[in-house]
C-alpha cells in the first residue's frame, strides 16, 4: 500500500494546476491558483449577444467594475467577432472599438490586467501601448506573421490559440488523424519559434470550437491535462459555445448551466484560466473547486 501522502501527491498531480509567474510591464504576477478571465466584447456580432458592449465610457466601466467585483482578475477586451460568418472588420474599425475602453479601464482599475483579443499585430502594438497587459491572439501568428516580432518587442505575455484556418474557413477543417497528437505539436513548434523571438512568458489555447467538431471538442476537454506536458498555463473557452448548446438542445442564452458543468471539468483536468462571459457564476465554481482542493 502506498503512504497516504504519497496518494495525496499523485492525486495534486493530476488535479491542481502548476504555479506560474507572468513578467508584465515590470509586475511579477504569481498565479497559485487558477484565474478568471471576463470577456468584453467591444463587438456589435459576437456569437452571445449579452457580452457585447458599446464603446462609450459609462458603459465600459459599469461592465468591467461589475466583473472585477465579481471575481475577474484579467478583463479580455476585443473589437473583431471570430464567430463563423461574421463580418469582416478594418484595421481601423478593430482599433477604435478597443483602444479607447482600454484607456478606460487601465486608469479607473489599474489593479486588473487587460488582454487584447486580435490577431493583428497593430492592434496588439497599439493596444499595449494604451495600458494592456497581454496579447490573446486566435491564429498562433498565422493570420499576421508580424505578431511574434511585435510581441517580443512589447515584452508582453502571449496567450497562442489552436485554429486551423480562419474563422471563416475553420469549421471545415475538422479532420485529424489524432488530435492529441496534432495539437500538442503544434503548440511544441510555436514555442520552438517564437522562443527563438525572445517571448518568454506564452500561455496556450486548445481552441474550443475553432476548427473542432463537437465530439473533438469533449475529446478534447476530457484529455486536456494531456497538454500539461508543455509546462505552460492552460486557458479554456468555453463560455456558451456551441459544444454546450448543441449538446443540450439549446442556444447561447440557456449555455450557462452546461458552462458552469464544464468549467469545473477544466478546472480538475488543470486549467488555469477560465475565459467566461458570466464572472460570478465562474467564480463559484472557482471557490467550490478551491474548497475540495485547498
Amino acid at each position: 500500500m502506498l503512504p497516504a501522502n504519497s496518494v495525496t501527491s499523485s492525486i495534486e498531480d493530476k488535479l491542481f494546476p502548476q504555479k506560474y509567474t507572468l513578467q508584465i510591464k515590470g509586475r511579477l504576477i504569481h498565479w497559485e491558483k487558477p484565474q478568471i478571465m471576463g470577456i468584453l466584447n467591444s463587438t456589435p456580432d459576437s456569437f452571445f449577444d449579452k457580452s457585447r458592449v458599446k464603446a462609450e465610457k459609462d458603459i465600459i466601466l459599469k461592465k468591467a467594475e461589475e466583473m472585477i467585483r465579481q471575481g475577474a482578475s484579467i478583463l479580455d477586451i476585443g473589437g473583431y467577432s471570430s464567430r463563423p460568418g461574421a463580418s469582416e472588420v478594418s484595421v481601423e474599425e478593430e482599433l477604435n472599438r478597443v483602444i479607447q475602453p482600454i484607456i478606460w479601464i487601465n486608469k479607473e482599475f489599474p489593479e486588473v490586467l487587460i488582454s487584447i483579443d486580435s490577431f493583428r499585430s497593430r492592434v496588439a502594438k497599439d493596444a499595449i501601448e494604451s495600458g494592456a497587459h497581454i496579447v490573446n491572439d486566435i491564429s498562433g501568428g498565422e493570420l499576421d506573421k508580424e505578431m511574434f516580432e511585435t510581441v517580443a518587442k512589447l515584452k508582453i505575455p502571449y496567450i497562442m490559440m489552436h485554429m486551423r484556418g480562419n474563422p471563416a474557413t475553420m469549421q471545415t477543417k475538422t479532420n485529424y488523424s489524432d488530435i492529441l497528437v496534432e495539437i500538442l505539436n503544434y503548440f511544441a513548434e510555436k514555442l520552438d519559434v517564437i522562443r527563438k523571438f525572445g517571448i518568454k512568458d506564452v500561455i496556450i489555447d486548445p481552441g474550443f470550437g475553432f476548427a473542432k467538431n463537437l465530439d473533438q471538442n469533449y475529446f478534447l476537454l476530457r484529455n486536456l491535462d494531456y497538454l500539461k506536458a508543455l509546462g505552460l498555463p492552460i486557458l479554456a473557452g468555453l463560455s456558451r459555445k456551441s459544444m454546450i448548446y448543441k449538446t443540450l438542445d439549446c442556444d447561447s442564452s440557456e449555455a450557462l448551466n452546461g458552462t458552469t458543468a464544464l468549467n469545473m471539468v477544466a478546472l480538475l483536468k488543470g486549467a488555469n484560466i477560465l475565459r467566461v462571459h458570466d464572472v460570478k457564476e465562474a467564480n463559484e465554481t472557482l471557490k467550490l473547486y478551491k474548497q475540495l482542493y485547498p
